[in-house]
This record gives C-alpha cells, sequence and structure tokens, in this order.
C-alpha cells in the first residue's frame, strides 16, 4: 500500500477487488503472529519466565501496533506517520525473529507493506534486506544452513514483488477508467448544455418563422382592410364597413393565433378540419378580402400526414398568398395541393407582375424574411422549397415533402381506380417575400 492508500481516502480507481487484497494481506500478518505467538508459547515452555513473557508480550505489542496503523489508514494517516507505523512493525519484527524461529515467516505479509508503502528502489532494498534477515536469522536458530532455507524466503520475495507489481497495476487501470469516467461525466454535462443553447436557438427561430408567417402577415392584412376602408369613406360607407368587418375578422384570428404561442398546440385554422379544407377557406378568404381569383385544387388521393407537415404547408400556402396580395398585383392565384407516390406537395401560383428571386431578402425594417423562414422550415422536415419567377410573367412557389413509407401504402390504399387529377398542377416556383 502506498501512502495515499493507507490513508483511509480510496484513491481514484481503487477497485473493491483491491480493497479486497488488502484486507488478506492484514488477515495474514495477524494470522501469522498469531501462530508464532501460539507456537512459541507451546515450545518454549522451560524457558526462563522473564524471556518468555517478554516475546509474548512483544508479540502482543506487536499486534497492537499493526492494527493501530491498519485501521489509522481508514480515516487518515501522514506519510512520515506510516513510514514511522512501518519501522515500528518492522523492528519489533526483527526482535521477535531474533527471539525464536516462529517469527520469522512475517517477512511474508512485511514484504508487501514495504513494497507498497516506500517507492522505487527503496521498496526493494527493503525486500532484500528482510530476506537475509529471514535467512540468517533461520541459520541462527538452527546452527546450520540448507538450500531450503534460502530459497524459501527468497521465492517469498520474488512472489511479493510480482504481487506488488501486479497490484500497481490493476490500481494504474483503477485510475485510468475513474479518469475516463470523470472525462465522460464532464463532456456529457457539456453536450447537454450544448443543447440545451441549440435549443434555445432552434425555439427562437421557431417562433421568428411562427411570427412572421402568423402574425405579421395577419397585421399586414388587417392594416390594407383598414387602409381600403379608409379610402373609401366618405363615397362609399357601405365598402368601407364591409373592409372593417373583415378587418375585424382578421384581427381576431390573428388574436387566436397570438394565444396559441401560449399553449403551443395545433394552428386554429387547422382546429376541427383537415388540411385540405383548412386551404380552401384560405383561398376563399384571400379571394373575398384581396380581390383575386383564388382557387384550391387537390392532386392525388389525400393521405393523413404529420402535424408538422400540415402547419409547414398551411403556412406555406399563407406566407406565399400574403404575398400576392401585397406586392404581385395578380388577378388570379391557384393553389394546389399534392399527394404523389413519395411526397407530398404544394404549389403556389399567381399570375402578377413576377420578380427577380435573387434579388429579394431581409431588409433593414423587418420584412423580407418570409421565403427565407419559410425555406428553413421545409428544410427541417427534410423537404425542398423552390423558387420561379420572372418580372411580367406571375410566380410560383412550390414545397416538396417527403412521405414516410407508411404514409405512402395509406395514400395507395386510398387511391380508387379511375381516380384522375383535378387539371394541371402549378409549376415550382417563388414569390416577392414581403
Amino acid at each position: 500500500m502506498r501512502n495515499a492508500e493507507v490513508r483511509g481516502h480510496e484513491p481514484p480507481g481503487v477497485t473493491g477487488v483491491l480493497w479486497t487484497l488488502r484486507l488478506l494481506l492484514h488477515a495474514c500478518f495477524l494470522f501469522l503472529l498469531a501462530v508464532g505467538a501460539a507456537r512459541y508459547a507451546l515450545t518454549h515452555t522451560g524457558q526462563a519466565h522473564g524471556a518468555y513473557w517478554t516475546v509474548l508480550c512483544g508479540a502482543v505489542l506487536l499486534g497492537a501496533v499493526y492494527c493501530a496503523g491498519a485501521l489509522a489508514a481508514r480515516h487518515d494517516l501522514h506519510r512520515t506517520r506510516s513510514l514511522v507505523w512501518l519501522a515500528a512493525v518492522t523492528c519489533l519484527w526483527g526482535a521477535l525473529a531474533w527471539a525464536g524461529p516462529d517469527f520469522v515467516w512475517l517477512a511474508f505479509p512485511l514484504y508487501f507493506l514495504h513494497l507498497h508503502l516506500l517507492r522505487g528502489l527503496h521498496s526493494v532494498l527493503a525486500v532484500v534486506v528482510i530476506t537475509a534477515a529471514v535467512v540468517l536469522g533461520q541459520a541462527l536458530h538452527t546452527a546450520h544452513l540448507t538450500a531450503g532455507m534460502v530459497l524459501g524466503p527468497v521465492l517469498g520475495a520474488v512472489f511479493a514483488v510480482a504481487i506488488a507489481v501486479g497490484y500497481s497495476a490493476l490500481r494504474r487501470e483503477g485510475e485510468r477508467h475513474r479518469a475516463l469516467i470523470d472525462t465522460l461525466t464532464r463532456t456529457r454535462g457539456e453536450l447537454a448544455a450544448s443543447q440545451r443553447r441549440t435549443g434555445v436557438l432552434d425555439e427562437r427561430e421557431r417562433l421568428s418563422r411562427e411570427i412572421h408567417d402568423t402574425l405579421a402577415q395577419g397585421l399586414s392584412s388587417v392594416i390594407l382592410l383598414l387602409r381600403s376602408a379608409e379610402n373609401a369613406l366618405p363615397g362609399d360607407p357601405e365598402l368601407a364597413a364591409t373592409r372593417v368587418a373583415e378587418a375585424r375578422e382578421s384581427a381576431s384570428a390573428n388574436l387566436a393565433e397570438a394565444r396559441r404561442f401560449v399553449r403551443d398546440l395545433a394552428p386554429p385554422s387547422l382546429t376541427g378540419a383537415n388540411l385540405p379544407e383548412a386551404l380552401g377557406r384560405l383561398c376563399e378568404r384571400v379571394g373575398r378580402t384581396e380581390g383575386i381569383d383564388c382557387r384550391f385544387r387537390t392532386d392525388g388521393a389525400p393521405t393523413e400526414l404529420p402535424s408538422g407537415y400540415e402547419v409547414a404547408l398551411l403556412r406555406a400556402a399563407q406566407s406565399s398568398l400574403a404575398n400576392v396580395g401585397a406586392h404581385a398585383r395578380a388577378d388570379r392565384a391557384v393553389v394546389t395541393l399534392g399527394y404523389l407516390e413519395g411526397e407530398v406537395t404544394l404549389d403556389v401560383y399567381d399570375d402578377g407582375r413576377g420578380f427577380v428571386p435573387g434579388r429579394t431578402g431581409p431588409r433593414d425594417d423587418g420584412t423580407g424574411y418570409g421565403l427565407v423562414a419559410l425555406r428553413e422550415r421545409v428544410t427541417d422536415l427534410g423537404g425542398h422549397l423552390e423558387v420561379e419567377s420572372a418580372p411580367g410573367q406571375g410566380t410560383a412557389v412550390a414545397v416538396r415533402l417527403p412521405l414516410a413509407r407508411e404514409q405512402r401504402a395509406n395514400g395507395a390504399a386510398d387511391r380508387r381506380p379511375g381516380d384522375t387529377d383535378d387539371g394541371p398542377r402549378a409549376h415550382g416556383g417563388g414569390q416577392d417575400d414581403g
């Protein structure tokens, strides 16, 4: 046991195996001491009374000193005190080994104590000295020296050194595993913190897209309707009242969207209706408020979509039609929802004035984020957004979202023989971005 191990605080990596080895070392020392004391008491009864009891009292003292040091090591034992304790145990053993050969075999646990408490060459020298003392002690008590008296202690010393090397290797491996666990724990904490930060940023982006696609577009519609009502006064109060009613309806829808942010529920436009119905109502509202001939149609057999898909497609239609009303000056718009073999598509086409897609983008007044936010939303779902437009040639927005295998199977089961598409679909493209 090295100094850190003799202290009661377990060093990093000390496992149950090492703790068991240490207990076995203590048990071995006390067992050999008890055997030596018993043998001495039985074989030296005829010895002088004073010398007899002195040796037995010395054996008891050695056991007490050893146990005191072992118990103190469970709490705290400074290196200097541990070395003093080792010296005391060694000196008491030397005196007992000089008094009788029955205590010579305590040298084997002493090998381990010196190898663990001392360092490097000092521990090896201590083992050599103890081995020499064992050999000389046997020779002193028996008055002759045999090969067994030499080989026994030498082999015991070699065995002790090998065990000590294995013990050190186990300890180093335990320390390495402990360091690895600490590193993994720290890395896991850092990863969790990074994921939390990423989650916060993703949530900000999501809310930014939601606000742009719903509240911002809705408020823009309210402003346009109120402006139309203002222009109609006082010449056409009936039209002005109609526009005010439509503005109130749009503001109510915006309020519902704002409340949804708090509840984080499905969009009110989808509540109680499927996606085709919600898109149909959207086209009706745009036609009524913007004066555009807005039509909705579907391609293929409708199939159930994930709520995230429905929200993304509805938002895409809302944002695109809001741009049509605000910028395109179009007479006609077509929204097509397509259920194809491996994907669901949404195409929004208008015959407005068009624009150059590469020249649009975010502006300093906070507008111009529509296409950027829409592209991010679609990309997050593994889909694609395409933009086609040119000045004077209208605009088209095309969204493509992949369908899972089970969704494709449901769509194929719902499709009946003789089903046909509802006319030509709008080609992918893009719009000016409000």
